[in-house]
């Protein structure tokens, strides 16, 4: 499963894409559907990043076969250097709608979106994971929530746990009280996941929006700070369900959390840096766990959910307190602080070094603002 640190940049960077993202166009392979591309641009674009994750993609693209009746859409692949190209199980559904498949070289589910973008054609573009099932009305409704709200271009899909696994269920737990809590009254969600996320067209060509490669974790948080800068929070489309299907082990679940959590710390240095508060305080996380050891009274759900979901929460907040004890005594560089404070202003492509300045850098932090550099 793909999660990604993003920025906002200015819309300038949108033809020069692949040179944006530190990517050159010789990587890229296309292949796409022998069906002629339709010269009318669909309504949807749904854009998959993918790594070695056929067998998971291939229940997404199943999920996509039952809503071909309602608006159009059109799904991109794009595989981010997999061991061995699309296998047929997968590439079989080229038949059943729009398909098209972008191999390149390993660069990060960053640059995979971001190389999604600068080829998707529909009014509305749609993120989701490898490991991702769509509802069979989640466009439609999604298409009419989208109508209905003009005012509104980025929107948050309602994401569901599978039921079916002892993980799936802890997921739904956790999903569930966090879209609960964290809605507001005028319908937005203090809350966003690229699992399920949507964007107008007409917003990534107005301002600029690209996945930025040189981070890991948190992608989706740093999205929402910079909406939350603004005045502005994605309308939650309650009735757009996906599915995220995890197939983690419970021992990979808890591993997944503690990398996670640590990854997450640089990104919420610069969010910090921001200004905005992004994340539940005390008493929120307090009404949070109230709510899922009552809903943990649930059959369907059961009391070891909440146990094991208490003790993966627990296990995120240490790892959030060991990063900040390592990393709360070092001082930032002057890059760092010229990355923050572009962060802040979402003008990531405007950044300017002063030309007298000397910038050292040490050896370990080098790849991770190669992009930046450039």
């Amino acid at each position: 499963m793909y999660h990604s640190f993003a920025a906002w940049v200015k819309p300038n960077w949108a033809l020069p894409f692949p040179i944006a993202v530190g990517i050159s166009w010789q990587c890229w392979i296309l292949m796409v559907t022998d069906d002629p591309i339709s010269s009318t641009p669909p309504l949807f674009s749904v854009i998959i990043g993918t790594h070695d994750d056929w067998v998971p993609l291939d229940n997404c693209l199943a999920s996509l076969v039952q809503l071909t009746d309602g608006p159009s859409f059109e799904v991109i692949v794009v595989d981010d250097g997999s061991q061995q190209e699309a296998p047929l199980s997968v590439r079989r559904w080229e038949g059943s709608y729009p398909l098209t498949f972008v191999r390149q070289a390993h660069a990060g589910v960053a640059a995979a979106r971001n190389r999604g973008i600068h080829i998707a054609r529909g009014s509305v573009l749609v993120f989701a994971d490898s490991d991702c099932k769509f509802q069979a009305d989640c466009l439609a409704n999604l298409a009419s929530i989208i109508a209905g709200s003009p005012q509104h271009s980025c929107f948050q899909l309602r994401l569901i746990g599978d039921p079916t696994t002892f993980v799936g269920k802890t997921e739904e737990l956790r999903l569930a009280t966090l879209q609960a809590h964290l809605c507001q009254p005028d319908g937005c969600i203090r809350y966003l996941n690229t699992a399920g996320f949507a964007i107008r067209r007409a917003r990534v060509n107005a301002e600029g929006f690209a996945f930025e490669p040189a981070a890991i974790r948190a992608e989706d948080t740093l999205v929402l700070a910079n909406l939350m800068e603004g005045r502005e929070l994605p309308f939650f489309a309650a009735n757009a369900v996906v599915q995220h299907a995890t197939s983690l082990s419970l021992t990979d679940y808890f591993l997944k959390a503690i990398w996670s959590a640590y990854q997450e710390g640089r990104t919420y240095d610069i969010i910090a840096s921001m200004g905005v508060r992004v994340r539940a305080n005390h008493r929120e996380r307090l009404d949070m766990l109230f709510s899922m050891w009552k809903t943990s009274e649930q059959e369907t759900i059961g009391r070891s959910t909440f146990l094991v979901l208490a003790a993966r929460q627990s296990l995120r907040l240490l790892t959030s307190f060991i990063y900040r004890f390592l990393h709360g005594t070092v001082q930032l560089s002057h890059l760092d602080n010229l990355i923050l404070r572009d962060a802040s202003s979402r003008r990531l492509s405007a950044l300017a070094l002063p030309s007298l300045t000397h910038l050292e850098m040490p050896d370990s932090l080098a790849p991770r603002y190669q992009s930046k550099i450039q």
